[in-house]
């Protein structure tokens, strides 16, 4: 195997990766994320936190979110919200009127 040269590429012109677990990696993939690059442990703690919780609050929005529960719920508030509009509560109105004509029309045809 071929030796590394600079820019992580190996003596075969191949692209050499770097250990995940190497302490550089971990400071770059910090500095990616905006992490801070101070090394005082009461900042990375309370940083640490910060993004637990973060990750908490999109967790459990996302949990709202897949909840069948929860789409029930949205879609039949949704549906009473659209009811309300006057141009629906005519849509309504006109196909109650069309079914309640058809089943007297049926009433009336059968007994001729």
């Amino acid at each position: 195997m071929g030796t590394l040269c600079p820019r992580g590429h190996s003596s075969e012109g191949t692209l050499a990766m770097p250990d995940p677990d190497s302490a550089a990696v971990a400071r770059r993939n910090a500095a990616a994320n905006g992490l801070a690059r101070s090394t005082n442990p009461d900042e990375l703690v309370a940083q640490i936190e910060r993004t637990r919780e973060s990750l908490a609050q999109t967790i459990d929005e996302l949990a709202d979110r897949v909840s069948p529960l929860n789409n029930i719920r949205r879609l039949r508030e949704r549906a009473l919200q659209e009811a309300e509009r006057p141009e629906v509560q005519l849509v309504i109105a006109a196909a109650g009127l069309l079914v309640v004509g058809y089943v007297v029309f049926r009433a009336f045809r059968r007994n001729r």
